[in-house]
């Protein structure tokens, strides 16, 4: 049976970026003062008045201004927002406690590993009750599961709060979407470790090419987590499928290589921690990273040391807005405080993940997991596409 390691990191539930105090809309043009005199202007002159540009910025953000107090307003009369979040002691301070403690609206959260979300919310809907407001946790499922009965709104029209909404603030200078609707965002990918060592019996150094691993010294040797089912393994297999430099024919030499399949991440974590197996391939970050902490001899082979790097990963950094929900106007103001520097610095400490936003740190990841450009997301509808093949691959070449 697989088992999903528990998310390890603390998290540092942050305050909200958004407090209950309405946002302030900014002045068209500063007040002058009292004791100073009119400034004389040549007839015909604009002096002392806003140019066309600025008088549209500032009536575009008092009516923004505006829009979020209402949404307040009559999220506090609603009372409670329901959602779906990942499992984890520490999500629920992040994602929850904060939240409550900023606007004094209840979370009624249910934790949930993401393939347990779909059927729940399909069936339901089915019986037509509508129950929930907002979903954050893994993709994968949502895109089979959940994408095909369209049962979310598009994000954008609920994003109000300026930092928000300015995509200065943003990775790449926009949002990150999955699909051609726009409401599943990606808020926190990282380059994911994809190749991990036991680092008394391999450099740290040694492996700087994924065909370094068709050496025929580590023939017999390597574990890989199990491709031929969805997971890490599932994941970096797909990711060699996709590379350019790599593809099928990459993944059939490996397999010549004698493989040991498994399919326990903890188990995997062990077996190069207890130096059975010098190499594990598609591991589980977040199984092999507290044996690192603990001073045990594993480590991760840096995204920035492989020539062809690794892939990113979504994780458990989906959003997605339920329609026909029972607390709308709460689910906007949970969104828009989820997507602030403070709500997104609280969530990724928490996962130990990368927000997409530029002004959350980072220092609580290593370096090498900010996404590089160019990176292969194998998260997204194409590389789920080739899933099949990659699958179908594994089962002929892996016995």
């Amino acid at each position: 049976m697989r088992h999903v390691t528990p998310i390890l990191l603390a998290a540092a539930a942050l305050l909200a970026a958004c407090g209950s105090t309405p946002v302030a809309a900014p002045s068209a043009v500063a007040a002058k003062p009292a004791s100073a005199a009119p400034a004389s202007a040549a007839p015909g002159s604009a002096a002392g008045k806003p140019s066309p540009a600025a008088s549209s910025a500032a009536a575009s953000a008092a009516a923004q201004s505006q829009d979020w107090d209402k949404t307040l307003a009559a999220a506090k009369q609603e009372g409670k927002v329901s959602i779906f979040i990942p499992i984890g002691d520490e999500l629920h301070a992040a994602l929850v406690d904060a939240f409550e403690k900023q606007y004094g609206i209840q979370v009624d959260a249910l934790s949930v590993q993401g393939p347990e979300a779909p059927p729940r919310v399909s069936g339901e809907r089915n019986a037509g009750k509508y129950l929930w407001d907002m979903y954050i946790g893994g993709t994968t499922s949502v895109i089979t599961g959940l994408l095909p009965i369209q049962p979310f709104d598009p994000i954008e029209p609920a994003l109000m709060l300026p930092e928000v909404t300015n995509m200065q603030n943003w990775r790449g200078g926009a949002l990150e979407f999955l699909d051609k609707d726009r409401t599943l965002m990606v808020t926190a990918p990282y380059q994911r470790g994809t190749i991990f060592i036991n680092t008394n019996l391999v450099k740290p150094d040694a492996i700087t090419s994924y065909k370094d691993l068709l050496d025929p010294k580590w023939s017999g040797k390597m574990v890989t987590d199990d491709p031929r089912h969805p997971g890490p393994g599932a994941a970096t297999f797909t990711f060699f499928y996709l590379q350019p430099d790599l593809g099928p024919d990459y993944i059939r030499s490996l397999a010549k290589q004698q493989l040991l399949v498994m399919g326990d991440y903890t188990q995997e974590a062990d077996a190069i921690g207890q130096g059975k197996n010098p190499i594990l391939i598609g591991g589980n970050d977040y199984s092999v990273e507290p044996l690192i902490a603990k001073g045990i001899p594993a480590g991760v082979v840096s995204a920035k040391q492989l020539k062809e790097g690794t892939d990113l990963n979504a994780g458990s950094s989906g959003v997605a807005l339920f329609n026909k929900a029972p607390h709308p106007n709460a689910a906007k103001v949970y969104l828009n405080w989820l997507l602030t520097k403070q709500g997104q610095t609280g969530f990724v400490r928490a996962l130990g993940y990368v927000s997409a936003r530029l002004d959350v740190p980072t220092d609580h990841v290593e370096p090498w997991r900010v996404p590089q450009p160019g990176a292969i997301k194998t998260y997204s509808q194409e590389a789920l596409a080739a899933r099949d093949k990659v699958t179908a691959l594994a089962k002929e070449v892996l016995q």
